[in-house]
């Protein structure tokens, strides 16, 4: 049976959810939260409205709140004769031979407004598209620099031969390295449109106009995730269900004919209860059917994940049942990857396995389910210490840095000091602060949990320091305060 593919959007004002699931498991999940999307990528029809020549910069008026800053380097240069744009050498026109005050500019932002520091603009253009990035100013055809050197010229020469003479420049993006040439030729046709759109969106258009704003998450499901074994894309919004429809009807005939509008009694997302997916791929813990579990703890600088039989002590030899539930593992740690969107370096700690065809079919499973995965991936063999290294390539924030922060307590470290350990601080703070000032009185104010213990099993420690120090030591318990918090206050 092949793989039957379903996407589900969840849409509501504030926030875009799509689950992407296969034969009945969640695979992927997106999310966009509508005041989190930044305006990098936009295309306005900007009005200069200052030039200024000893900044070598312009203010440009795009409709914000804030004027946009252009600077002299980010203006595209026409290239002299036969050379390749934006060569080093070539000297910089003053911005002042090049913009007027009141002129109307096609302008895209480059980085986004933060505090009090207005939008960051460009007036080279570029239109990204799912597979190559196209460069309306220029006629050159480049390929991604992260592409291996062997296979660039290939590339290169299948690229030039699909854009044929229609003008523009195109770059290759990294994830298109394995693309067909029917793929790249759709996506050279969407990015030709919408750039034919945007060019007559100038012309009638008013100054400070939005001509072009990358696609926003629903648009990207046709574009970039509707695949060949996708059977349905249902949205639960009439509104959003006739916007994408329009959207697919005029770049992505093929993927717009999956679209249904979901009208069910029950929430889209409950029909494969996804918001407990979303809950359990926020935890440590997964657990396996054959009653093993994983570990996945993502630190700074790479994701563990740890195999465990749990106990799963089932079958009649060891061996086998160490197998069967590294082989589990092997396809839930590639479908939690996805789930999560872990990226950068991921180590896998098997369980140690003594029979050599074991590890290799446990390797060899974790490698196929890895290849259904449309975000590059490499995993390495077992190391001298039995772990394998893999990698995945980062595309967006994973799913618990979008939707969780660190713990105030704990700062992210998953651990804070016990009771007992601020107990013993607060009285060494307090012999401190004895030796150098003279109060009436020493209050400490602190958690419920650490002044329970000074009014119980440590009673008898805080009786023997006010002792000798010859004041009255109070407690004050303060239910705001974290575990670790405490103060002392000299009365």
């Amino acid at each position: 049976m092949g793989v039957q593919q379903d996407i589900l959007i969840n849409w509501s004002p504030q926030e875009t959810r799509v689950a992407i699931v296969e034969n009945g498991a969640v695979q992927e999940l997106h999310v966009e939260r509508t005041l989190e999307r930044g305006l990098v990528g936009n295309i306005y029809l900007g009005k200069v409205a200052r030039v200024l020549p000893g900044m070598q910069s312009a203010f440009i008026d795009i409709g914000l709140e804030r004027a946009a800053f252009l600077h002299v380097a980010d203006v595209w240069q026409r290239p002299l004769e036969g050379e390749p744009p934006g060569r080093p050498g070539q000297p910089l026109v003053p911005i002042e031979r090049q913009v007027f005050e009141g002129q109307a500019l096609m302008v895209q932002v480059i980085k986004d407004p933060i505090g009090t520091k207005g939008a960051r603009l460009s007036t080279q253009i570029s239109v990204a598209g799912r597979l190559l990035v196209f460069l309306p100013q220029d006629d050159h055809v480049g390929v991604s620099q992260k592409i291996p050197n062997g296979q660039r010229d290939a590339l290169r020469a299948r690229l030039q031969a699909l854009v044929g003479p229609g003008g523009g420049g195109f770059i290759l993006r990294t994830n298109a390295e394995d693309a067909s040439d029917a793929e790249l030729a759709e996506d050279i046709a969407y990015l030709r449109k919408t750039w034919t759109r945007i060019r007559e969106a100038a012309l009638t258009r008013p100054p400070t106009s939005l001509l072009h704003q990358d696609l926003d998450l629903l648009q990207r499901v046709l574009r970039d995730l509707v695949g060949e074994d996708t059977q349905s894309i249902r949205i639960d919004s009439r509104e959003q269900f006739a916007r994408l429809q329009d959207f697919g009807r005029e770049f992505m005939p093929k993927a717009a004919s999956r679209l249904a509008l979901y009208k069910g009694e029950r929430p889209i997302f409950d029909l494969y209860s996804i918001d407990d997916e979303i809950t359990r791929a926020l935890g440590r813990r997964v657990d396996l059917k054959s009653g093993g579990y994983l570990i996945v703890d993502q630190t700074e600088a790479l994701t563990t994940v740890d195999v465990n039989t749990g106990g799963y002590v089932g079958a009649r030899n060891f061996d086998e049942t160490i197998f069967k539930t590294n082989l589990e593992a092997a396809q839930a740690i590639a479908r939690q990857l996805r789930l999560r969107n872990l990226g950068g370096i991921v180590i896998v700690d098997f369980i140690d396995m003594a029979r050599a065809d074991h590890r290799d079919a446990v390797l060899a499973e974790l490698r196929k389910q890895l290849a259904r995965d449309r975000v590059k991936t490499m995993a390495g063999n077992f190391s001298q210490l039995g772990l394998v290294e893999m990698t995945r390539k980062r595309t967006r924030e994973s799913l618990a840095h979008m939707l969780c922060e660190p713990c105030p307590s704990c700062q992210g470290s998953g651990q804070v000091r016990t009771a007992r350990t601020v107990c013993y601080d607060i009285l060494r703070e307090i012999l401190r602060e004895a030796r150098q000032f003279n109060p009436r009185e020493y209050r400490i104010v602190a958690s419920p949990r650490v002044t329970e213990l000074f009014l119980d099993e440590e009673s008898q420690h805080l009786a023997g320091l006010s002792d000798f120090i010859g004041k009255p030591v109070s407690l004050q318990s303060d239910s705001a305060m974290g575990p670790e918090q405490y103060d002392i206050v000299l009365l």
